[in-house]
């Protein structure tokens, strides 16, 4: 049976600051990231979260290296280089973490 740490053992989270005005920028570019990570098999789960007014982040697990690594080369990633600069303030943080534990519920594909 699989479990949730047969899908997250690696994370990252990725804090990106928007600049004065392009908050909304940066919340339509994160909306539609998660049209791009659906075509990532080992994007196992992927968030899109605003922290504040104009703080936002991206908080996503992979089961393994490899798909972290995949994911950090894809196209979510290569339109954040392209884009980040006119819409953050700074170069986003990003935080590589191990999962310890999980619990995640998946639903049937419709």
């Amino acid at each position: 049976m699989a479990t949730a740490q047969d899908h997250a053992n690696v994370a990252l989270f990725v804090q990106l600051q928007a600049k004065p005005g392009k908050e909304p920028d940066v919340e339509e570019f994160l909306r539609k990231g998660l049209n791009i990570v659906e075509e990532e098999p080992k994007t196992t789960e992927w968030f899109a979260i605003r922290l504040g007014p104009s703080t936002f982040a991206i908080f996503d697990t992979f089961p393994d290296e490899d798909g972290m690594r995949a994911h950090l080369s894809g196209r979510v990633a290569s339109a954040l280089e392209e884009k980040g600069p006119e819409m953050l303030a700074e170069p986003p943080l990003i935080v590589r973490a191990d999962v310890l534990a999980a619990k995640m519920t998946h639903q049937a594909a419709s």
